[in-house]
């Protein structure tokens, strides 16, 4: 599968998870492209952790200000009614459980939700940014990902082995290959992606996979 196809198939499925006046935040990469794929009828309030209540699509060659940004530091678009704040402010909404789902990507899940999402030992970052915050302070969080690594790794694992985001914050997992649930019994397959097979989202889990009734 090619790579823009294989995340095009995460983005258009996680965007199916968005539910009529969710307040939502989109983390850096993968999940900023969701806002072009958000299902006819559904108006979401999309949040960026820089400041922005109202944030829209990615802007096109014409209307791009260079001066309007994203948590990621990509130019984006706002929404009429949109407002501009102090990023401690924005904080404040988040810690305060007032965002509705988190949409975030991962280097590595676990079987009990554990999240690493900000750093690989020994290589240059940024900063850890909001997930720390997010992770706990959003009602939901929905992790989008490629089921491997590019060598082939799983990124879902028994156990994280990179440093952590948080601790049993995960509730959903949705990589190009699969729908799966975190729940208090382990991993549950709730969904395979076409194409794909059961027998290949296991080979490709390095967790123990328990098969719900609506995936087989």
């Amino acid at each position: 599968m090619q790579e823009i196809e294989k995340r095009n198939r995460i983005v258009k499925r996680v965007a199916k998870e968005l539910r009529d006046g969710f307040y939502v935040n989109l983390g850096i990469g993968l999940p900023t492209l969701i806002p072009n794929h958000i299902p006819a009828g559904v108006h979401v309030v999309l949040q960026s952790e820089n400041g922005i209540v109202g944030v829209g699509p990615y802007p096109d060659d014409v209307n791009v200000d260079e001066d309007l940004i994203n948590a990621g530091k990509e130019t984006v678009t706002v929404l009429p009614g949109a407002s501009f704040f102090y990023s401690a402010t924005s904080f404040g909404m988040i810690r305060g459980g007032h965002i509705n789902l988190a949409v975030l990507g991962a280097m590595q899940v676990s079987a009990s939700g554990d999240l690493a999402n900000w750093t690989i030992p020994g290589k240059m970052i940024k900063g850890m940014g909001g997930a720390m915050d997010l992770v706990h302070g959003a009602k939901q969080v929905i992790v989008m990902t490629e089921h491997v690594a590019k060598d082939g790794s799983p990124k879902i694992v028994e156990t994280c082995t990179l440093p952590l985001a948080g601790r049993s914050c995960v509730q959903r997992i949705i990589t190009d290959l699969a729908v799966i649930d975190v729940s208090a019994d382990g991993l549950v397959l709730r969904e395979v992606a076409q194409g794909a097979s059961i027998d290949q989202v296991r080979d490709a889990t390095g967790a123990n996979l328990r098969v719900g009734a609506g995936a087989r």
